[in-house]
């Protein structure tokens, strides 16, 4: 069955978001502040770079583009960076959570077990008023 274009979709994207949150580490802001000097920790930004230099960022945070990251983080794959499997938990965060999220899922799916993203992403940290470090171009 072909499904026409502007119907509904069989699984929308809020539901594999939610169903992902469901199986992942879920770290508040608050969680996260307490977080960012631990060096067991890596945050890491996975928004657009033009996502980054318009709005800014966690401090100290590493930049990985979600189109990217799977790669990045796979030993066999010919873009991997070692940076980003080092040991540490990685804490993923984008604008709303939502790319986080499926990102999160996915990475365990992979195999990592020390990943965790953050809730509300950089929407949720701008709003209860953290630090921003800003992006250059």
């Amino acid at each position: 069955m072909t499904r026409e274009p502007g119907t509904p979709l069989a699984r929308p994207s809020a539901s594999l978001v939610e169903a992902a949150r469901a199986e992942i580490r879920n770290i508040t802001v608050e969680e996260a502040v307490g977080l960012l000097d631990d060096p067991t920790y890596q945050f890491v930004d996975i928004r657009d770079p033009r996502e980054l230099v318009r709005e800014g960022m966690v401090p100290g945070a590493s930049k990985a583009p979600r189109g990217m990251l799977e790669f990045w983080v796979d030993p066999e794959s010919p873009y991997y960076k070692a940076s980003l499997d080092d040991g540490r938990t990685l804490v993923l965060y984008c604008g709303s959570g939502w790319r986080s999220a499926l990102t999160a899922k996915t990475l365990q799916d992979m195999g990592f077990d020390t990943v965790a993203h953050l809730d509300g992403g950089f929407t949720a940290w701008k709003a209860s008023g953290q630090e921003i470090a800003q992006v250059e171009r």
